[in-house]
């Protein structure tokens, strides 16, 4: 059987981190091409300014315009090769990071400074493209991952921390949708989107283990430390969960129902305030519903959702008013040609799905 596992190649995390940034720009030449939004830039230029001094590297700014389209790649693209930038950086949040991953194309080295630890973006060899007024354009795949990933936990404490419990939300589904997969045999995104079809290997299996286990252990813990802007042995390890451990767990183990089902979820406009790791929390119930999982496990994975402030529920998501016809949406857009669900190691309708969606409202309004 042909299996596959990809990373990125260097990952570091730490207070401060982002004061190293230039010894990593310094691997590749001299010059950067800086892609960030204009806030999030200030919020780090006493760091900027010291790694640029420091190891005699230069930022090139970017004046990013807050939207992962085709028009602003190839602008950026332009920007980059007339200032002869030597590597691409990308900081901020999702869309600033798959930005520079486009701009960057395997062509020129990649690094990514997440301030944010929202979701497994920063890691993927893959991005999400948007039109210039914010609507799903398309994927886009890449050769390899980031070269560099550079984490100042210091950074991420200081943000809201909603961005931190919907990572943990889109975290959760790590475990369970490689579980599904290997069961299926199904093709994971390390196999390329080009290439011969390939499963899991046993490294991604492991690790989205340790994804779903150190979230029980340590996800209310490091909620109050960011809550406190306090970096804690516990926040350190979620940050590690939400970007590293969920990442390598969802490229190299694979996707299933959950992140099907919160692609379902956006067609309920009532929806649409909710991140994407609040989605797919509610995704992941109904996941373990759809697979007729212990009712254990179901209650752990509810209790852990409640407990950290994560959607169990379609009141959670802001569905006041729950119809036929809303959900049967929902369920077939999560069954579209094409869609991860088809991962679930037996066949799924949009029947199967409707009746999950409505079980798992159910059992997360009153467990």
């Amino acid at each position: 059987m042909r299996k596959a596992f990809i990373s990125p190649t260097k990952y570091i995390q730490g207070e401060g981190a982002l004061n190293d940034l230039g010894v990593y720009v310094g691997l590749f030449g001299k010059s950067a091409l800086l892609i960030a939004h204009k806030d999030d830039a200030a919020r780090v230029k006493t760091q900027l300014d010291h790694t640029a001094a420091q190891n005699e590297i230069s930022f090139v700014a970017s004046d990013f315009r807050g939207e992962c389209s085709r028009q602003e790649v190839a602008r950026l693209t332009e920007v980059a090769a007339k200032a002869n930038c030597d590597v691409v950086i990308g900081l901020g949040g999702g869309k600033a990071i798959d930005t520079a991953k486009c701009v960057a194309n395997s062509i020129k080295p990649v690094i990514i400074c997440p301030t944010i630890a929202a979701t497994d973006a920063p890691t993927s060899s893959s991005a999400v493209l948007y039109t210039e007024d914010g609507a799903f354009d398309d994927y886009a795949y890449f050769v390899s991952n980031p070269n560099v990933i550079l984490v100042d936990t210091a950074v991420i404490a200081m943000a809201p921390a909603r961005f931190l419990v919907s990572g943990m939300g889109d975290a959760l589904s790590t475990y369970f949708e490689a579980r599904s997969c290997q069961r299926a045999f199904a093709r994971v995104n390390a196999s390329g989107h080009e290439r011969p079809a390939a499963a899991g290997t046993l490294t991604a299996m492991a690790l989205a283990k340790l994804c779903y286990e150190t979230l029980l252990e340590d996800g209310l813990k490091a909620k109050l430390s960011c809550e406190s802007n306090a970096v804690t042995p516990a926040l350190e390890n979620i940050i590690e969960t939400n970007i590293l451990l969920s990442g390598l767990g969802f490229e190299s183990g694979g996707l299933a129902a959950a992140h099907a089902v919160h692609n379902g979820l956006t067609v309920l406009e009532e929806a649409h305030h909710c991140f994407h790791g609040e989605k797919v929390a509610f995704g992941t119930i109904v996941h373990l519903v759809l697979e007729n999982a212990p009712m254990e496990e179901i209650r752990t994975v509810i209790d852990f959702c409640k407990t950290i402030g994560l959607p169990t529920s379609l009141k959670d998501l802001g569905v006041l008013e729950v119809t036929k016809e809303k959900i049967m949406a929902v369920a077939k857009n999560s069954t579209a040609e094409g869609e991860s669900i088809y991962n679930m190691p037996f066949p799924v309708t949009v029947d199967s799905v409707y009746a999950a969606i409505l079980t798992a409202d159910k059992l997360g309004s009153v467990l």
